[in-house]
């Protein structure tokens, strides 16, 4: 009578370790990720966190439709005569002032992603190093692209009509998407350098405030005292403002286009390689 042979039984073969090493070379490793495929991979983890957290979306909704209301009706009058009169002069404005401020979240989810550890994870994948910050960028784009219809849908309820059509709106908008991809590269710095992101905020809003505020969103620089406009007017805010206020328009301001191009390839190049070189020694 034959016994069965239990895995206990089986006596297990010994494996060289030259063996083992030309076992697992033995298969061709895969490709690397292109710079593309990883930076849309790490946007698409942006989305999903909006995904599983949608109160992220609050501050590209609620805030920029109370913004909107609220100057439109409180101040329309007494600048310009009437709300209707306003909303054609300052929805273009606080659509650049809303989006220009929810870039700081971009810095915020970046130093929040350092405090659970998860960049050193990043830095230990065979990938583009950039991608993992330029990934915060494009899933923020989106939450852009929401805050820009958001204020437009409302804007057309309360009777602003842009002259500049479909067109003019759209070219508008990719403008401000420019600017903000470049700007945002100061949060991600201030992220990676600032120990929590209670500090983050805080110095976010120390500088984006005084950057709005002191510029042509609201009203015309010319009633202001001199020595203001000259600040105002060459307000990297200021050049954003006009240039989409003028595409929404119908008109061509080239000027003021070229002055906002020029402020984004400045942003990008100076703090850019600053955030990169802060990630690689984090």
């Amino acid at each position: 009578m034959s016994t069965a042979t239990t895995p206990e039984s089986r006596e297990l073969t010994p494996v060289s370790a030259d063996s083992l090493a030309a076992l697992l070379v033995a298969k061709e490793r895969p490709p690397r990720p292109s710079a593309l495929s990883t930076s849309v991979t790490f946007g698409w983890r942006a989305i999903l966190k909006i995904k599983h957290v949608p109160e992220q979306l609050f501050d590209v909704t609620a805030f920029p439709i109370m913004n909107l209301l609220m100057f439109t009706y409180l101040f329309g009058g007494a600048l310009a005569g009437s709300p209707g009169e306003y909303i054609q002069f300052v929805l273009p404005g606080i659509l650049v002032m809303s989006v220009v401020m929810i870039t700081m979240y971009t810095g915020i989810s970046v130093n929040v992603d350092i405090e659970k550890g998860v960049f050193d994870r990043f830095r230990s994948l065979p990938i583009w190093r950039p991608s993992a910050m330029v990934g915060y960028l494009l899933g923020d784009a989106l939450r852009y692209t929401i805050a820009s219809v958001v204020m437009l849908a409302v804007g057309l309820l309360l009777g602003y009509r842009p002259d500049g059509g479909f067109v003019g709106v759209v070219a508008g908008i990719a403008l401000l998407l420019v600017f903000s991809f470049a700007f945002s590269w100061i949060w991600t710095m201030f992220g990676l350098m600032m120990r929590t992101e209670k500090s983050v905020m805080s110095v976010s809003m120390m500088v984006i405030f005084p950057l709005t505020f002191l510029s042509n969103v609201f009203v015309d620089p010319k009633t202001m005292p001199g020595w203001l406009q000259a600040f105002v007017n060459n307000s990297p805010i200021t050049h954003l403002a006009s240039a989409v206020r003028g595409l929404m328009a119908g008109e061509w301001p080239g000027v003021e286009i070229a002055w906002t191009l020029g402020w984004a390839g400045v942003l990008l190049l100076v703090f850019g390689p600053v955030t990169m070189r802060l990630y690689n020694r984090k």
